[in-house]
């Protein structure tokens, strides 16, 4: 079930894939590599994907993970989701980011994804 208005639902160029989701390189990269894993069914909210869909997600972070591992050699990773306008979403298709981090890529990463409120990144 997919919705015409939806740029998820019309994407055809797909990095990797599986009966369920697929993964794209996001069109506005936080750093080199940054992956989307997103279900091929239009569902707005993860808490609203069925078991079989987490599972093909996990496969594609799996699968993304190695494929970034061999193109770009990032040193860690962080895997966020986006749920409600609230916690930042913007397009209401689920997608899963798989951001590479580097080395060097900001001053201070300690607390990770605690930076989505900047104030409480550091602990």
């Amino acid at each position: 079930m997919n919705n015409s208005s939806c740029p998820f639902c019309t994407i055809e160029e797909k990095v990797l894939e599986n009966d369920l989701a697929f993964a794209i390189f996001d069109k506005y990269p936080v750093n080199k590599g940054h992956l989307l894993i997103i279900p091929k069914r239009h569902v707005s909210d993860f808490f609203d994907t069925i078991f079989e869909e987490r599972e093909a997600f996990n496969e594609l972070l799996e699968k993304g993970k190695s494929l970034l591992d061999e193109q770009y050699s990032p040193e860690g990773y962080n895997v966020g989701i986006n749920c409600g306008e609230t916690a930042g979403q913007t397009i209401f298709h689920v997608h899963v980011h798989l951001i590479p981090r580097y080395e060097g890529d900001m001053e201070n990463p300690a607390g990770g994804v605690r930076g989505v409120i900047p104030q409480k990144q550091k602990y």
